[in-house]
């Protein structure tokens, strides 16, 4: 099962890395726009027409990319200021809680994105704006990246049981 974990990690650390480039890719689609919007060069466009859409969709990809690596190392969003103020055993068990809520939110998020997405691809739906594409390209991530999450948690929640009887100490906000 560690091996399995290590497997997992280095595949959403290769989608973390995979964010990283999207971003670096929708920073030249800005600069080049700017760019070419302020410099008036005969025979080259006065901008890019479609970079303000493009770099919407870039920053939808590289939150799908990044999310279930800042969930493995803990750089999520967390208040845990109660949870460092309690007992260790009832802090443990409010992580245990709060995990599964959690796996439970996952696995609901991924079914539904999943029969969105379907629906979407059957119906034939279209996004128009700058560019026209199929609606389901956008909704396609969502069902995978829920998939990650959901193992994330699980393989979190093994961590969990496995460690000391206390609350976690990845991105701690208050001692």
């Amino acid at each position: 099962m560690d091996r399995l974990s290590h497997l997992f990690g280095q595949f959403i650390a290769a989608l973390a890395w995979l964010g990283c480039a999207l971003l670096f890719c929708m920073m030249l689609i800005i600069v080049t726009d700017v760019l070419l919007r302020d410099l008036a060069i005969s025979f080259l466009p006065k901008g890019l027409a479609w970079s303000n859409e493009i770099s919407e969709l870039m920053l939808y990809l590289i939150t799908m990319c990044v999310a279930p690596w800042l969930l493995r190392q803990g750089q999520h969003i967390r208040v845990d200021i109660v949870l460092q103020a309690i007992p260790a055993k009832l802090a443990w068990c409010l992580e245990c809680v709060g995990d599964l809520i959690g796996l439970a939110c996952c696995v609901l998020i991924m079914f539904y994105s999943f029969k969105a997405s379907l629906h979407s691809y059957e119906s034939g739906a279209l996004s128009i704006k700058t560019l026209v594409t199929p609606e389901w390209w956008s909704l396609a991530p969502l069902p995978f990246v829920f998939l990650l999450l959901s193992i994330e948690m699980l393989f979190r929640m093994r961590r969990l049981y496995q460690g000391p009887r206390g609350p976690r100490h990845d991105a701690v906000s208050a001692s």
